[in-house]
């Protein structure tokens, strides 16, 4: 078994490091205080070729593999939860279904883009009233003639109010269930559509998260995306590998706070010697420190199933559950080790600490992972 990642993949993960490091750790606080999304970052990443690491080439992207783009979005998650969930929710959730499922002419017109970072993807599953059963939902899409009219409320999307498409989530046969859900690809400009609510939250709030409003928005038949009543089937492999992307996420913000913490203990000293040679201290910092590394052990074993085509659905829920607990524990760890220090916006662990906890509860609570992991052990 090789744990070594790849040459090339360690000069991409070196040059987004680099990057986090001069361009987003400086503005990192800045944009969450100022809830401002950084699209100036955004389109650097573009430039650097990182807003489609898993796209393929034909379509404008790098045409890396899953691990990959975990690395890049990991180095981003250290620096900025915020800026690594948006990233996060394009690439996975708004670009990677329209590869998978759509067409020629819909690969070019809306995943280019996407790839080259010229926009930004969004996807639109959760509604108000949904909750864990992302597919009970009241979003419709109805026929009339060759064009479609979809009506209702999505909740909590991610990107929506920057995004240059959005993957919404609709019933077109309401007799059919599951087999009744289908996907479309609506423009922000399209009439309609409106976003309704940008959410203050306890967290990533450089990251916009959105509630949008569909009222009668006529699309054409060629933004069905697949085929009709395929809609299910797509989100269960999106989230696949969307698990995976919040264990990287994850991971990141998880190494982010251990950096801080581990730096403070270092330098600050009491009773003439570093904290950090406390046992206290030092157990701490020890138990932050394994945690991280099974966290991305768990995230990278998932990303290599992925890209080698071995199931997947358990492995991306064990990443997806370890690592955002890591998180949220690592970075409760980092803010415990600053003190008082780690209470104020003037050190990065109450960033992180308020950033990790969204990580238990996007892309599917941690209590929804034991359900999809003990169904995999057939319990």
């Amino acid at each position: 078994m090789d744990f070594a990642v790849s040459a090339e993949d360690r000069m991409i993960r070196d040059t987004v490091r680099e990057f986090c490091e001069n361009e987003i750790e400086p503005i990192a606080q800045e944009v969450e205080s100022e809830h401002r999304f950084p699209a100036e970052i955004f389109d650097a990443l573009g430039e650097l070729d990182m807003m489609g690491v898993p796209i393929s080439e034909e379509y404008a992207g790098l045409g890396a593999g899953q691990l990959t783009y975990a690395l890049v979005t990991e180095e981003l998650g250290r620096v900025s939860g915020g800026i690594g969930l948006s990233y996060a929710a394009h690439v996975s959730l708004g670009a990677k279904p329209i590869e998978a499922f759509g067409t020629e002419p819909q690969k070019r017109r809306w995943l280019e883009p996407l790839a080259t970072g010229e926009g930004m993807g969004a996807w639109a599953l959760t509604e108000p009233g949904s909750g864990s059963d992302a597919s009970d939902m009241d979003t419709t899409a109805e026929k009339d003639g060759d064009e479609w009219i979809l009506n209702g409320t999505k909740q909590f999307i991610t990107n929506a109010s920057v995004a240059n498409s959005v993957l919404v989530k609709a019933v077109t046969d309401p007799e059919a269930g599951y087999d009744g859900i289908s996907t479309f690809i609506v423009d922000p400009d399209d009439d309609g559509f409106e976003v309704t609510t940008i959410w203050d939250k306890m967290g990533l709030n450089c990251s916009p998260t959105c509630e949008i409003a569909l009222d009668d928005v006529c699309l054409s038949e060629d933004r069905l995306l697949g085929e009709e009543g395929e809609g299910w089937t797509q989100t269960m492999q999106t989230l696949e590998g969307g698990r995976i992307s919040i264990a990287a996420l994850s991971t990141g913000l998880a190494q982010g706070a251990y950096d801080a913490a581990r730096s403070y203990a270092t330098e600050r000293e009491q009773f003439g010697k570093p904290i950090a040679k406390f046992d206290a201290i030092r157990d701490t910092i020890v138990d932050m420190h394994r945690k991280i590394e099974r966290a991305r052990l768990l995230t990278h074993k998932a990303a290599w199933n992925y890209d080698t085509g071995e199931p997947v659905t358990e492995a991306s829920a064990l990443a997806k559950l370890d690592a955002s607990e890591a998180a949220r524990e690592v970075a409760e760890d980092a803010v415990q080790v600053l003190g008082g220090y780690g209470y104020t916006e003037d050190f990065a662990p109450q960033r992180f600490y308020r950033d990790a906890k969204l990580m238990e509860i996007g892309e599917g609570t941690s209590e929804i992972q034991h359900l999809i992991i003990g169904r995999q052990l057939g319990l």
